[in-house]
Protein backbone atom coordinates (compact mmCIF):
# COMPACT_ATOMS: atom_id res chain seq x y z
CA UNK A 1 0.00 0.00 0.00
CA UNK A 2 1.46 3.29 -1.11
CA UNK A 3 1.94 6.33 1.47
CA UNK A 4 0.78 9.82 0.50
CA UNK A 5 4.22 11.84 1.72
CA UNK A 6 3.42 13.48 4.94
CA UNK A 7 0.99 10.58 6.24
CA UNK A 8 1.67 9.15 9.16
CA UNK A 9 2.58 5.27 8.67
CA UNK A 10 2.12 2.41 11.32
CA UNK A 11 5.52 2.72 12.67
CA UNK A 12 5.48 6.83 12.78
CA UNK A 13 2.50 6.58 15.14
CA UNK A 14 4.72 5.31 17.62
CA UNK A 15 7.86 7.46 17.00
CA UNK A 16 8.60 10.65 18.62
CA UNK A 17 7.44 13.62 18.25
CA UNK A 18 11.06 14.50 16.94
CA UNK A 19 11.18 11.79 14.28
CA UNK A 20 7.82 12.61 13.23
CA UNK A 21 8.90 16.35 12.56
CA UNK A 22 11.77 15.42 10.86
CA UNK A 23 10.42 13.30 8.69
CA UNK A 24 7.19 16.36 7.92
CA UNK A 25 10.11 18.52 6.97
CA UNK A 26 11.76 16.00 4.65
CA UNK A 27 8.97 14.69 3.00
CA UNK A 28 7.84 18.90 2.49
CA UNK A 29 11.69 19.38 1.30
CA UNK A 30 11.81 21.62 4.31
CA UNK A 31 15.22 22.22 5.72
CA UNK A 32 15.69 19.91 8.96
CA UNK A 33 14.10 21.18 11.82
CA UNK A 34 16.73 22.87 14.46
CA UNK A 35 16.33 22.37 18.43
CA UNK A 36 17.76 25.29 20.84
CA UNK A 37 17.81 24.05 24.45
CA UNK A 38 17.45 27.18 26.87
CA UNK A 39 18.39 27.20 30.62
CA UNK A 40 17.13 29.72 33.43
CA UNK A 41 18.51 29.36 36.56
CA UNK A 42 15.95 29.36 39.33
CA UNK A 43 16.85 30.01 42.66
CA UNK A 44 19.43 26.36 43.69
CA UNK A 45 18.22 24.47 40.40
CA UNK A 46 18.19 24.91 36.87
CA UNK A 47 15.25 24.87 34.58
CA UNK A 48 15.25 23.83 30.73
CA UNK A 49 13.11 24.62 27.79
CA UNK A 50 13.43 24.33 23.96
CA UNK A 51 12.68 26.33 20.93
CA UNK A 52 12.31 24.17 17.54
CA UNK A 53 12.16 26.29 14.39
CA UNK A 54 10.77 25.09 11.38
CA UNK A 55 10.34 26.69 7.82
CA UNK A 56 12.06 30.48 9.90
CA UNK A 57 9.49 29.71 12.74
CA UNK A 58 10.32 29.42 16.15
CA UNK A 59 8.06 27.13 18.11
CA UNK A 60 8.61 27.21 21.99
CA UNK A 61 8.11 24.30 24.42
CA UNK A 62 5.19 25.05 26.46
CA UNK A 63 6.51 23.96 29.40
CA UNK A 64 10.11 24.38 31.96
CA UNK A 65 11.66 20.97 32.67
CA UNK A 66 13.95 20.00 35.50
CA UNK A 67 17.70 19.07 33.79
CA UNK A 68 17.11 15.12 33.43
CA UNK A 69 13.47 15.90 31.04
CA UNK A 70 15.30 18.21 29.00
CA UNK A 71 14.43 15.42 25.70
CA UNK A 72 10.72 16.30 27.08
CA UNK A 73 11.23 19.76 26.35
CA UNK A 74 12.59 18.81 22.72
CA UNK A 75 9.14 16.41 22.76
CA UNK A 76 7.20 19.46 23.57
CA UNK A 77 8.40 22.00 21.41
CA UNK A 78 8.49 19.56 18.05
CA UNK A 79 4.59 18.33 18.98
CA UNK A 80 3.54 22.45 18.89
CA UNK A 81 5.30 22.62 15.74
CA UNK A 82 3.21 19.38 14.75
CA UNK A 83 0.20 21.60 15.84
CA UNK A 84 1.07 24.32 14.02
CA UNK A 85 1.71 22.81 10.81
CA UNK A 86 -1.37 20.92 11.17
CA UNK A 87 -0.49 17.46 11.42
CA UNK A 88 -1.18 16.69 15.40
CA UNK A 89 -4.77 17.93 16.46
CA UNK A 90 -4.62 20.42 19.24
CA UNK A 91 -4.75 19.46 23.26
CA UNK A 92 -8.29 20.23 24.57
CA UNK A 93 -9.76 21.62 27.67
CA UNK A 94 -7.13 22.74 30.64
CA UNK A 95 -3.11 21.91 30.38
CA UNK A 96 -2.19 19.77 33.94
CA UNK A 97 -1.82 21.66 36.88
CA UNK A 98 1.75 20.18 38.05
CA UNK A 99 3.43 21.76 34.50
CA UNK A 100 4.90 25.19 34.72
CA UNK A 101 3.15 27.31 32.31
CA UNK A 102 6.38 29.11 30.39
CA UNK A 103 7.38 32.70 31.06
CA UNK A 104 8.87 35.28 29.26
CA UNK A 105 10.64 37.18 30.81
CA UNK A 106 11.59 40.66 30.57
CA UNK A 107 14.76 42.65 32.00
CA UNK A 108 15.12 46.19 32.24
CA UNK A 109 12.07 48.16 32.25
CA UNK A 110 9.27 46.14 32.23
CA UNK A 111 7.88 43.01 34.67
CA UNK A 112 9.40 40.11 35.39
CA UNK A 113 8.05 36.91 35.17
CA UNK A 114 8.93 33.62 37.35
Amino acid sequence: MAQTPGSPTPAAESSSKQDLLIHYCRNRGLRAPSWQVLSDRRGGRTAWSCTVIVNGQHVPARYWYDGQYVNNAREDAAERALQMLGQLPAPNGPQPTHYHQQQRTTYGAGTVGS
